[in-house]
């Protein structure tokens, strides 16, 4: 676990902290890669977190949101305490049982489905996987293959 202290800055509406270089150095070489986003975990005024660092207009930064520190974007300019690590864990993402039903009995919106890209697939997933009341499951799953047939938006996107 590597700590710093770091002031809260803002770029557009996100709050982030910057990440020392010797901090990030052993991040990266932790996570075996420079490029894209690096899984860690950790705490900041210690409250903890799992997030990713993200690299953004050439430099790294730890985007702080509103559940690792209460009202960030209104605390632009504090100085935080941080430590980070690595974070090793699997965070994969599977397909909610009823959507991954959904589209075997729709091919068309599992054709779309498929050429979407990645993220935006993850997107999807995540978004049905952390409902949790069974009827806004089948509700948005509904809303999620009329938007693969492009009928209707999802989660503030336009029909493909």
């Amino acid at each position: 676990m590597f700590s710093f202290t770091a002031q809260l800055e803002i770029i557009g509406i996100n709050p982030f902290v910057p990440v020392p270089e010797n901090v990030l150095d052993a991040l990266t070489s932790a996570a075996g890669k420079t490029k894209g986003p690096i899984p860690i975990k950790g705490s900041i005024n210690g409250v903890e977190f799992q997030q990713t660092l993200i690299r953004y207009q050439g430099a790294w930064r730890l985007y702080v949101n509103t559940r690792m520190l209460k009202n960030s974007p209104k605390r632009i300019g504090e100085v935080l305490e941080v430590m980070v690590a690595f974070d090793s864990s699997d965070r994969s993402i599977y397909l909610h049982p009823k959507l991954l039903a959904a589209l075997e009995q729709n091919k068309q919106a599992k054709d779309k489905f498929d050429t979407l890209t990645p993220s935006l697939q993850r997107e999807i997933i995540r978004y049905i996987s952390f409902l949790k009341t069974e009827a806004s499951i089948d509700r948005n799953i509904a809303k999620a293959i009329d938007f693969l047939l492009g009928k209707g938006p999802f989660v503030g996107r336009k029909a493909p």
